[in-house]
């Protein structure tokens, strides 16, 4: 059996099954982006909940696997030459899950990169600028009497998510015919917009024409429903 005493977040979340990747998370748009690609390849893993309402991102036994007290992180007991690895940001989870198996990202390097460009559109821009309209619009932004701040970021969002509109015009999804890890990273935020944060008139969405119906497809492949739901606040 794999011993995974090294990592001091194994303490505090112990793990059933240590041979399996261990996913300490929650189900918001950053931390399903993991979820998601675990049931879409097959990894046998076991999941633990990580409440951020709680300030647990913030204990020393997470602040040990990712300083930067965020979720997701993994911790594969079976990582680059058999020897266990411990990762965080939800970027770098996608590409590695990726190589690791193979699936979700293209063989060409030229497809390749240009889908690590869309997952660092997704991760620089799209994610940070929603969460944005989240707190301006739905959260305690939204009592400022200066509404310049929700103003800047609404319009910063129709734009992304006319990037993304523009992208989709003839392609099934991001990178083409084919799903990949520039999708996964996306589906949460773009969902999460136009449902948790009630946004979905403030930035237009029904005008878009093609990332309602992409946004469709991805919500009925199965892997990601099971994904959106892992691990629900208990």
């Amino acid at each position: 059996m794999t011993d995974l005493s090294e990592f001091p977040i194994a303490k505090r979340w112990p793990a059933v099954q240590p041979d399996r990747i261990q996913l300490y998370s929650l189900n918001t748009p950053n931390g399903v982006k993991a979820s998601i690609m675990l049931e879409e390849t097959g990894l046998p893993y076991e999941v633990h909940l990580v409440d951020i309402m709680k300030d647990e991102s913030h204990t020393p036994e997470f602040l040990s696997l990712n300083p930067n007290g965020k979720i997701p992180a993994i911790v594969d007991p079976d990582g680059p030459a058999g020897k266990p690895l411990g990762l965080f940001e939800s970027g770098a989870i996608l590409l590695y899950l990726a190589d690791k198996t193979g699936r979700f990202i293209p063989a060409d390097p030229v497809a390749r990169w240009e889908t690590i460009a869309w997952v660092f559109w997704q991760m620089g821009g799209l994610g940070p600028m929603f969460g944005q309209v989240g707190f301006f619009s739905k959260f305690a932004g939204k009592d400022w009497p200066d509404k310049r701040p929700l103003e800047r970021y609404v319009a910063e969002a129709k734009r992304l998510l006319a990037v993304l509109d523009a992208r989709l015009d003839g392609r099934v999804w991001i990178m083409g015919d084919d799903y990949t890890i520039a999708d996964t990273a996306t589906i949460g935020w773009v969902r999460n917009l136009i449902t948790f944060y009630e946004a979905r008139d403030l930035v237009d969405y029904d005008a878009l024409k093609h990332v309602p119906a992409w946004l469709d497809r991805a919500l009925a492949r199965p892997a990601v429903a099971r994904g959106l739901e892992i691990p629900k606040r208990g």
